[in-house]
């Protein structure tokens, strides 16, 4: 018998192991652990119990190349750099990590593995990875050398062998296969552990996007031997090999004896040098691989080894993504690529890609569901085309709303305000959003995380308010911010049935010494780890090691450094505003204290001026309404003013002073054009909208150039050469103008109706240019019209009844060219010029000739 003193001692041990076992216990299961194998039928599956695998994740690359000299250049340290990563991407519940090892950086010319700061640091990122239950696919052979977007430093093998060498050149193979050998054989000295025998490294991919050309037996070949050299160590995972990259020889590799099959998907192309608007989501409604009902293919696991929307911000693309990749039978999705939070701030590390928790909240929040989707949809469950699509089992996304979303009754996500009410909001065990919803109201703009870890006792997580300053995929310089984090205090609200309107707060991670109690559920918090209790809860069992979510612990928070930009601006002036009707101006603006004042300097030209005070409808956005007696037609001209105090500073510029005071000599304003109603619209100008719309080619020996005509105006120039030797003439498009212009139709919209006619002032070199003008609308519907061009510079009229209803042409062209190049919706309903959002003029490819063949754009508008 136990005496009294001993039993109480451990009657509390065991409240307090059952309370913490609880908390875990109420959270997903681990992911299996183990090797995983291949079975006959092509299926990835774990070795323990024979589960099919489906992981879903990212690329991360701070050990290696240009994401390495950043952080370094930023006088961050690698490991902590590493550390507060990955805890972001055990965050947004990330259970898949691959990257392609930049071999050139941790080889000599002939193969050796180097032991260095590189392979170190890999090293301390696969053991940071296990340590969260992430699981590793390894890509040993990159063939980059480590430059971009810098000079190149890189040293080893990949630095002498060009792709095309690489599996031609006897000395080339040579050393890859000795660099296989030792890598494989490599022993982590954090994990202790071999890379081939790394239980949770589960795969190898052998070389990310090898270059190959026919024959196609060499390329066979060549697959086959680096397998060879992966199994020649004792190594037993599955083997994969890139097959997209390389389609006029995919033959070769699915006659490989390999394990797996690897993918990537960029679905409107790279590297536009600015954010890409408009409704995107048909371009990921499916991923028709060509040879997938081939028994070679079907034998073989399936890998999608990197995938990104790229130049796109809109949280709703990786939803959609991952549900096409599962129909399409892949087992393993990872994201190119994680930005480290050191660098992020910038988005330097590949411009045309941007994701990071703290920076793009809702677009990380769009992964989290994304993960959600690949882990729920069953392989090769088939689904309706887009828009039928857009609500499938708990999963809802939204282009109107920018909204993507998970509703279960234990989990609740979203990336924009919603109005969805959980479903059994008693049963709510996780909950992570951008925005407001029936269960939390949020002021900030930052992600926040709730977690249940009893009943009436939930740990909350807010990130710092993340707010655009510029287009994070312009032209990029680590001296450029284009998202400013603030720390701010904001408002919260929640309403959840076990913790009532009175709860506890407390503070969990460091430094966070908050005390305090909620009235009608309402608080005020800064960004942190808290912990919410119901009244009378004891929450003494929960210390800051407690874990939860299986591999996170309750005090950890992770948040970037505060980097001290000071008051910021974002704004664009509308295209035109009416005569007549008042015009809302809106701004995004940063870094206010509740007591500064902000004014709109609104002035006709030389006219009259007003100072109007401008409101704050949320966080970090002001917006004032010039009143109609100022908008006669003519130019308005205004200035944004923040008043602290007695002192005021001016924007555009971010200038002392205001705009009305004598000696303010700067010349910097806003400025619109006030037009009579009925003016015409402008859609294109070539003379200026350069920055904002795509211009590209759909065959080989078309390119786009920009011209002056015989009056000095500006013109797109699309172009057609003649064929190099060897070269089929295509048909079908050609090259295509693509535009957005529903900001500019915002502007306009009392005068949507009295719009008739689309006008085209164009020329072409070619007699008969066979060109079209399409309209495609906020859901993907586009109406068509033929535009016939002359050899002289005209205005052609197209009335918008003319226009029919059409496959919209998905351009940016989606990689890899196997993808559908148009989408055709199952309805089409009768075409709304108030709907409409995005022009395309489309050339047909011409006949070659000797000469190139020309289409030049001056404008188009509608009148």
């Amino acid at each position: 018998m136990f005496k009294r003193p001993t039993f109480l001692l451990l009657l509390s041990c065991f409240c307090h192991l059952f309370s913490a076992s609880q908390a875990q216990a109420q959270k997903p299961a681990k992911a299996p652990a183990g090797d995983v194998y291949v079975d006959k039928k092509g299926v990835l599956r774990w070795q323990k119990g024979g589960q099919e695998v489906a992981l879903f994740g990212v690329n991360y690359t701070a050990p290696f190349a240009y994401s390495y000299r950043a952080i370094q250049k930023v006088g961050g340290n690698h490991e902590q750099a590493i550390r507060q990563d990955v805890y972001h991407l055990a965050r947004l519940g990330v259970d898949a990590f691959r990257v392609h090892v930049w071999d050139v950086e941790i080889t000599d010319t002939t193969g050796n593995l180097l032991e260095n700061e590189h392979l170190r640091l890999l090293d301390f990122l696969v053991n940071e990875l296990k340590q969260r239950g992430i699981k590793i696919i390894l890509t040993p052979i990159a063939y980059w050398n480590n430059g971009y977007p810098e000079p190149d430093t890189g040293t080893g093998f990949s630095s002498i062998f060009s792709k095309g060498e690489a599996y031609t050149n006897p000395r080339a193979i040579a050393a890859q296969e000795r660099y296989l050998t030792q890598f494989l054989n490599h022993r982590n000295p954090y994990t202790k552990a071999l890379n081939r025998e790394d239980p949770d490294i589960l795969a190898f991919e052998v070389c990310n996007e090898p270059r190959y050309h026919k024959p196609e037996e060499q390329v066979t070949s060549f697959a086959n031997r680096m397998a060879a050299a992966i199994r020649a160590t004792g190594c037993r995972k599955p083997v994969f090999y890139n097959v997209s990259e390389n389609p006029d020889v995919y033959e070769a590799i699915l006659n490989a004896k390999v394990d797996g099959l690897t993918f990537q998907w960029y679905p409107q192309g790279l590297v536009a040098n600015h954010a890409l608007r408009g409704n995107f989501l048909p371009y990921v409604d499916q991923y028709p691989i060509p040879y997938r009902t081939d028994p070679r293919f079907r034998s073989k696991a399936k890998m999608v080894y990197e995938f990104e929307s790229a130049d796109i911000i809109q949280p709703v693309m990786y939803p959609f993504m991952a549900r096409s990749f599962r129909e399409a039978g892949f087992q393993w999705a990872t994201q190119f690529a994680y930005d480290p939070l050191a660098i992020a701030h910038a988005n330097t590390e590949y411009q045309t890609h941007y994701l990071n928790l703290a920076y793009t909240p809702a677009k990380a929040i769009s992964l989290l569901i994304a993960g959600k989707v690949f882990r729920t949809v069953k392989r090769g469950q088939q689904f309706p085309r887009y828009p039928q699509d857009s609500v499938f089992s708990d999963f809802h996304v939204s282009y109107r709303q920018q909204l993507s979303e998970v509703n279960t009754p234990e989990e609740f996500y979203y990336t924009a305000d919603t109005r969805t009410v959980p479903k059994q909001p008693a049963k709510l065990q996780h909950l992570a959003g951008v925005g407001s919803s029936p269960v939390a109201t949020y002021g900030g703009t930052g992600a926040y995380f709730l977690d249940k870890l009893a009943p009436g006792v939930w740990r909350l997580e807010v990130m710092p308010d993340a707010v655009p300053i510029r287009d994070p995929f312009e032209k990029a310089s680590l001296s450029k911010p284009v998202t400013q984090v603030l720390w701010t205090d904001q408002p919260l609200q929640l309403h959840l049935p076990d913790l009532g309107p009175a709860f506890a707060i407390k503070g969990l991670s460091e430094g966070n010494s908050a005390q305090s109690q909620a009235a009608d559920g309402r608080t005020i918090l800064r960004p942190g780890a808290y912990l919410l209790s119901a009244p009378g809860k004891a929450t003494a069992a929960y210390t800051e090691r407690t874990v939860f979510n299986n591999y996170l612990r309750l005090s950890e928070f992770v948040t970037p450094k505060n980097l001290e930009l000071g008051r910021q601006l974002r704004h664009t002036p509308p295209a035109q505003a009416v005569a007549g009707q008042p015009l809302r101006l809106t701004a995004t603006l940063t870094d206010l204290a509740a007591t500064d004042s902000v004014f709109l300097v609104a002035q006709h030209y030389y006219g009259r001026t007003r100072t109007l005070p401008m409101s704050m409808p949320r966080y970090a956005t002001v917006e004032a309404t010039v009143p109609a007696d100022l908008l006669y037609p003519g130019q308005l001209r205004y200035w944004i003013v923040v008043r602290k105090g007695t002192q005021a500073t001016t924007f555009p510029g971010g200038f002392s002073g205001q705009p009305r005071d004598w000696d303010y000599a700067h010349l910097e304003h806003f400025e619109v054009p006030i037009v009579a109603a009925g003016t015409p619209l402008p859609l294109f100008e070539a003379g200026r909208d350069q920055e904002r719309i795509e211009a590209r080619t759909v065959v080989n020996n078309a390119w786009t150039d920009y011209v002056t005509t015989p009056v000095g105006a500006l013109a797109l120039r699309l172009v057609q050469g003649p064929l190099r030797s060897g070269q089929a003439a295509q048909s079908g498009p050609a090259a295509s103008l693509r535009a957005y212009f529903g900001d500019k139709l915002a502007s306009r919209t009392a005068d949507v109706a009295g719009f008739q006619t689309v006008v085209v002032r164009a020329r072409s070199s070619q007699p008969g240019a066979q060109l079209k003008v399409t309209l495609t609308t906020k859901d993907a519907v586009s109406y068509s019209a033929a535009l016939p061009v002359g050899a002289e510079l005209q205005e052609v009229r197209l009335p918008l009844s003319a226009f029919r209803p059409d496959a919209l042409l998905l351009m940016p062209r989606p990689y890899p060219g196997f993808n559908a190049l148009q989408y055709q919706p199952a309805g089409m309903p009768a075409f709304k010029l108030a709907d409409a959002e995005v022009l395309q003029v489309i050339w047909e490819a011409a006949t070659p000739t000797n000469q190139p063949l020309t289409v030049d754009i001056e404008s188009v508008t509608l009148q």
